[in-house]
């Protein structure tokens, strides 16, 4: 990566053109800025149409006109589907779904993650491509395989129910020890021996959560090894950092970014606004906090984004004028010091031929080729930010496992998901002008003001004294409903809930009352709760609202305990978006963070280093919005009387001190 400026790039896609496409294209990307290239990354059967059969000069003649253009290169290793000759040839690498049926060639990730076969395959390429380019001057970055777990996470063939028992032996040792953890005392599932275990199939009825959830973390941990694999191929014979595209998303969650976070040189994501969600702007400021959090903090890359339209939506809505530089700057502002899109050019053909790309199917005599113009002229302006972090003192817990487990097939109600009730939190944040970070149940809170946990359904015992010890050395403390119910076994923390949290939020919930997705109850301070209460009593809590009517009127609905020097609240049902929101800003104040009196389609987010502020003011909002910035000047903005203005659809970004 380029060690000062923002990176601008894209995937490209040769294999799909003539070689005289290509330099016109090299042209192009020469005017559009264009600083790193990602190639090969669908390109095992053009590298290899045949069983031990290379072929390199196309390949070859790409890379050289991109170094000779002065693009550097993020170079796939081809493998992330699998060519026909290797699926004719061995069909056992196909991947097999939860109801015993194959899945077969002719779309993407055709293959089994625990296939010894397609592993072999895979990394006799690997081999070969790294050998011939590991020390090539362009090669900035090396791209395993590509959004690894996207279509073939699970898989529940026999090559896979072996490797998920040897998993299991590893992970406990004994069949008793499994046994106790599963509890196959219920409906007489107790095992004999390893042999008898099978993947979570598809079954006649509810099947064992505790199975379920250790399936979703061999799955998650087999594709990590493969990744482990491929780097360690590329590492023996190339000095340049690897990484592969994580997918921080709404609607992909069966891998565990955590476990992979620390074997990446390089963090980076893939990430497409989602017209299915109620709110994809706010999602992607959230995916964005998730992924620095993946990365400690530190810049990190945007792998993927759309310049407009998707393809794989059922509504494929274009970005309006703006839109994109706006997308692009809120995930610069929350951390990212490099952006890239899918993809270069337009696809005539193909499953992707109607995705948008920087240059469109229309060419470059085009409103989308402007945009792309006025985008890489922004980030050059701004590019002086790469390098510096981002400020938060708030913590939003997150986590993989504690979904999977929490939206499990038997649940208390089939209408709370797990991300929505994470989205709720994170958005009454950032419509406080709050930046938080996104951190693991594992991560030392003790810089923070304010934790927010949501939804932890699943939480482990050394997490749960962190939490607990956290507030009692004066830590703020927000918790909300369904969290601390079960250990790292799915197994209920006895005595009531919410289990790991009782002690800590002062209260003892009897049982979970769960109201019907259409039904609401009110709350004595005018808020409205939705789908979930609970017959709750305080022990040493304060309550701070309670239902008046529902099932429970009367019941304590929002308490607050004080807990050592510390404080912690507890919100026992779902509110609406503006009693979240006052709550949010009552517990903040009390905190000692601070907070913007903005309308909530404004982002406001600071990134510092070496002695610099920078300030993005991200409007999403029609109307224009001031912010006062004495002392500041701008980096890309306009001032009115000492006041930044923001028209609306705009973002503006400003400096505190000069550098250095």
């Amino acid at each position: 990566m380029k060690s000062l400026g923002i990176t601008l790039g894209c995937d490209y896609n040769p294999e799909q053109w003539t070689p005289d496409v290509w330099r016109e294209d090299v042209v192009l990307m020469r005017e559009a800025g264009i600083d790193l290239v990602a190639i090969n990354i669908f390109g095992w059967s053009s590298l290899e149409p045949s069983a031990g059969r290379y072929e390199f000069a196309a390949l070859d003649e790409i890379i050289e006109l991109l170094h000779a253009a002065g693009i550097r290169i993020n170079l796939g290793t081809g493998t992330s589907s699998p060519p026909p000759w290797l699926t004719t040839l061995h069909p056992e690498v196909l991947p097999v779904v939860a109801d015993g049926t194959t899945r077969f060639p002719g779309g993407r990730q055709a293959w089994c993650p625990s296939s010894p076969v397609f592993r072999d395959r895979a990394y006799a390429l690997v081999r070969e491509v790294v050998r011939r380019y590991g020390e090539h001057p362009a090669l900035a970055l090396w791209h395993v395989s590509n959004e690894l777990g996207c279509h073939n996470a699970l898989c529940y063939c026999e090559t896979s129910a072996e490797a998920f028992r040897s998993w299991l032996r590893r992970r406990y040792g004994k069949i008793e020890t499994l046994n106790e953890a599963w509890g196959t005392a219920f409906w007489s599932q107790r095992y004999g021996d390893w042999a008898e275990i099978q993947p979570p199939r598809a079954a006649l009825s509810i099947r064992n959560p505790a199975q379920l959830v250790d399936f979703q973390r061999f799955s998650s941990d087999e594709l990590l090894d493969h990744y482990r694999g491929e780097t360690a191929i590329l590492r023996a014979h190339s000095s340049v950092p690897v990484t592969t595209n994580f997918m921080v998303t709404a609607h992909i969650r069966n891998l565990d970014y955590w476990s992979w976070a620390p074997e990446m040189d390089v963090i980076a994501n893939d990430h497409y606004l989602d017209h299915r969600l109620g709110d994809p702007v706010g999602e992607l400021s959230f995916a964005a906090d998730l992924t620095r959090g993946l990365a400690g903090g530190a810049p990190w890359m945007l792998m993927e984004q759309s310049a407009g339209a998707v393809n794989w939506q059922p509504y494929n809505l274009t970005k309006a004028p703006g839109e994109m530089l706006r997308n692009t700057l809120t995930h610069v502002a929350r951390g990212a010091d490099s952006i890239c899109f899918f993809q270069w050019r337009a696809s005539p053909q193909g499953a992707e031929k109607f995705h948008s790309a920087l240059l469109p199917h229309a060419g470059t005599g085009t409103v989308a080729w402007r945009e792309v113009l006025r985008l890489s002229e922004t980030l050059n302006r701004i590019g002086e930010v790469a390098g510096t972090t981002v400020e938060a003192d708030v913590a939003l817990i997150f986590s993989w496992e504690s979904w999977w487990a929490a939206e499990g097939e038997a649940r208390p109600s089939q209408a709370v998901e797990y991300l929505d009730q994470v989205h709720a939190t994170h958005r009454a944040l950032r419509e406080l002008g709050v930046t938080c970070d996104v951190v693991s149940p594992d991560a030392d809170l003790s810089g923070y003001r304010l934790v927010v946990v949501p939804c932890l359904y699943m939480v482990g015992d050394l997490a749960a004294v962190r939490i607990a010890d956290y507030v009692a050395g004066g830590g703020h403390l927000l918790v909300t409903f369904f969290s601390g119910i079960v250990d790292e076994r799915d197994r209920i923390r006895l005595g009531g809930y919410p289990g790991a949290f009782r002690d800590v939020l002062g209260v003892l919930t009897e049982e979970f009352a769960p109201l019907k997705p259409d039904h609401e109850v009110m709350l004595t301070n005018g808020g409205v709760g939705t789908l979930w209460t609970e017959r709750l009593r305080t022990t040493t809590a304060s309550p701070i609202a309670s239902y008046l009517d529902g099932p429970l009127p009367g019941t304590p609905a929002i308490t607050r305990n004080e807990f050592g020097d510390g404080v912690a609240w507890y919100l026992a049902t779902a509110v609406d978006p503006h009693t979240m929101q006052d709550l949010m800003l009552n517990i903040a104040k009390n905190a000692g963070v601070a907070v913007e009196e903005f309308d909530g389609e404004v982002e406001v987010v600071r990134r510092t280093g070496d002695g610099r502020t920078y300030l993005f003011v991200v409007n999403h909002g029609s109307n224009p919005v001031e912010y006062p910035v004495a002392g500041f000047d701008l980096v890309s903005a306009t001032e009115t009387g000492g006041l930044l203005r923001v028209a609306g659809g705009g973002v503006a970004v400003v400096r505190a001190e000069e550098p250095a």
